[in-house]
């Protein structure tokens, strides 16, 4: 495997999901690297990903047991500078 160039945060797959999904992101330094979900209305549902992490590729799951119907946003965010948010949507 070779090692990656560049920040990546894919978009959830499946998606819309129910009960889990996916997902995929990509880094490409050592650097602290937070993933957090939040509601239509901005509000911090959860952090996915609160920790330093080596260049390389990585997925999260999210499982969806504690969530009502609707769309969220995620967002990555690295102490590198790099930020990048995707939607995704839970259908129960």
């Amino acid at each position: 495997v070779r090692i990656p160039f560049e920040f990546f945060l894919s978009q959830n797959y499946p998606n819309p999901f129910n009960p889990e999904t996916n997902i995929d992101y990509v880094i490409p330094e050592e650097t602290f690297v937070n993933i957090s979900l939040y509601d239509i209305s901005g509000k911090k549902i959860r952090e996915l990903v609160n920790e330093k992490k080596q260049p390389g590729y990585y997925t999260v799951k999210l499982k969806g047991d504690e969530l009502s119907s609707g769309i969220y946003f995620y967002r990555l965010l690295t102490t590198s500078e790099y930020i990048a948010v995707k939607k995704l949507t839970f259908i129960k």
